[in-house]
């Protein structure tokens, strides 16, 4: 079995190739269940959360048949031993056999695969024109985000905000080059309001981005908030939007989607597709001044396509059969 580390993993993987892969594999070639959650009580401390996110590929011959699954700890008390309060890694097998193939990086799997689903999504849903990104947070997810977005929109300049104004100004210096400008910011409101394409990627438990901010045909990228209590975007902006998500199963999994749904601003019926429906190219943006809404909470099939993809870039190179 093959151990694949982060930095590995960036060098087999580029964004181009793994949104194509991420787009096969919802065009019905990878299937996976509801991932398991598993809370384990410590004594003493916060519990810590396991997470097992399955995925397989049905049919082909040996060699082109694939399972997988991610493994997934939170440890919240993690940052008092200045340890990641997030471990992951990914286990990727052969379909016919079950032989294991590789362990990768999960957590450089979850980034590279969370910034090429956004792409994926925006290469559907925003300008053909898009060129000025406002990319909301700062943390480790960031870097990919612009990087993925201006590998299927002509994204020529960056405005970087985050809550710590130097942690934006550091990342904006360390992202700035010739052909993509980044610049960080302290007032948000600027920043959304003149984005072609938002993408927010924070810890936030309330707004930040207001519906009113929204230029018309503004595309608004959603990542961040993964519980039910956790939100990005005000409920204008969700009522202004085209909204889709990443699985209709996953929907209820963000505040973004739940709380709107629970007070009845967005209706089930209401949200226009997932990325199954962006894959088939049945959903896409139909007129300029479209506003359109993007959330993802994440999906094993994202993880199975970027180990699948990793897996193949590295037989090629590596001669592994």
């Amino acid at each position: 079995m093959r151990t694949v580390d982060a930095d590995e993993l960036g060098r087999l993987l580029d964004y181009p190739s793994l949104i194509e892969a991420i787009r096969a594999g919802f065009s019905g070639s990878l299937f996976a269940p509801p991932r398991h959650h598993h809370t384990i009580a410590r004594a003493g401390g916060a519990a810590v959360t396991l997470l097992l996110m399955p995925a397989w590929q049905e049919g082909g011959g040996e060699r082109e048949s694939y399972m997988g699954v991610k493994a997934v700890s939170v440890a919240p008390d993690n940052a008092r031993l200045a340890r990641p309060s997030v471990y992951a890694t990914y286990l990727l097998m052969a379909g016919a056999t079950g032989e294991p193939l590789a362990c990768i990086d999960g957590r450089m799997l979850t980034l590279l695969r969370t910034a090429a689903t956004s792409a994926l999504a925006a290469s559907a849903l925003a300008r053909a024109d898009a060129g000025r990104l406002a990319m909301i947070g700062a943390g480790a997810l960031a870097p990919h985000l612009i990087a993925a977005h201006a590998a299927v929109r002509p994204i020529r300049h960056v405005t970087l905000w985050n809550r710590t104004a130097g942690t934006a100004e550091t990342l904006a210096a360390t992202l700035n080059r010739p052909g993509i400008a980044v610049e960080a910011t302290e007032d948000l409101a600027a920043a959304v309001g003149g984005a072609d394409i938002v993408s927010v990627a924070t810890l936030s438990h309330h707004p930040l981005i207001k519906g009113a901010w929204l230029k018309p045909g503004t595309h608004v990228d959603l990542v961040g908030a993964f519980a039910p209590d956790m939100r990005e975007a005000d409920d204008d902006a969700i009522t202004r939007a085209t909204v889709a998500v990443d699985t209709r199963g996953g929907m209820k999994e963000s505040g973004d989607i739940a709380q709107p749904l629970a007070s009845g601003i967005l209706t089930e019926a209401a949200i226009a597709g997932d990325l199954y429906d962006i894959a088939a190219g049945r959903l896409k943006r139909t007129f300029d001044a479209e506003i359109t809404l993007f959330k993802s909470v994440g999906h094993a099939i994202e993880d199975l396509a970027g180990a699948i993809a990793a897996w193949r870039r590295l037989r090629e190179i590596s001669g592994l059969s």
